[in-house]
């Protein structure tokens, strides 16, 4: 892997498209595997969920790799500025060539309007990573914050749990509390953290200004899922409260995103 790190360091835009090819590549073999029939009649569904199987295997990779590489690595965590090293930057050309196939893949099916908050994500955390890759710094800070992968997991779960109808099973139940827990632990937390430690350092910071608007940003969004999350799986409204005010489609939508 040191060996390949100065290639990746040379081309890190290419680097990032191949990663993205690779995921593509994923999408096209998990799209053989068997689906819920609940699933396989409906259009959104069927696309919702070969997007979430991609998604599943991003988070369930990078999550691992970014905690591993905490814990082998230490200073990463104190020194999110700096420090960085060759599987650390690996991490962070494959995790953008995800982010690069997951954008377009909503935005070539048609789904970029239903799907725009995820783009704008998507948007901001490119920017974050690309920059790292280019720049050589804050590649650290990006493997923190892929700390948020493996609250990912248990999201897409849930989500793909919920394309199949499986909101009242056992798993939809234990995965609930599990996705409480690891949202508050990895992802409100590693958010945080980095937003910490970027007011703390902000008068030294290259791009302090920009990182921290960012991470603002990322903050109030994330807040607002966190809300929208404790609401659906824990103080679920009225049925008909759903089904008001809009087409069978858009209710649908709006359900398996909640």
């Amino acid at each position: 892997m040191e060996a390949l790190l100065p290639v990746l360091q040379r081309h890190p835009g290419m680097s990032v498209l191949v990663c993205a090819l690779m995921f593509r590549v994923a999408h096209r073999l998990l799209q053989q595997l068997p689906v819920p029939k609940v699933v396989a009649v409906d259009d959104f569904r069927s696309w919702k969920w070969r997007n979430l199987a991609v998604s599943l295997v991003h988070s369930l990779l990078t999550g691992t790799w970014a905690v591993t590489c905490v814990i082998m690595w230490p200073e990463m965590a104190t020194n999110i500025h700096s420090f960085y090293t060759a599987p650390a930057y690996m991490l962070i050309c494959i995790s953008s060539g995800y982010f690069v196939q997951d954008a377009g893949d909503i935005i070539l099916t048609g789904h970029a309007r239903g799907s725009w908050e995820f783009l704008i994500h998507h948007v901001l955390v490119l920017w974050c990573f690309l920059y790292a890759l280019y720049s050589q710094i804050y590649v650290s800070g990006a493997v923190v914050a892929l700390f948020v992968e493996v609250n990912s997991v248990t999201l897409h779960l849930r989500l793909m749990l919920k394309l199949a109808a499986q909101q009242s099973s056992t798993l939809y139940q234990i995965n609930k509390f599990l996705n409480l827990f690891t949202y508050v632990f990895f992802r409100l937390s590693a958010q945080f953290y980095i937003t910490y430690y970027i007011v703390r350092n902000y008068s030294w910071l290259e791009r302090g200004g920009y990182f921290l608007v960012t991470m603002i940003l990322m903050n109030i969004m994330i807040l607002v899922y966190f809300y929208r999350l404790l609401r659906a799986d824990f103080f679920p409204r009225n049925r008909a409260s759903l089904q008001r005010n809009g087409t069978h489609t858009n209710n649908v939508k709006r359900f398996l995103t909640e």
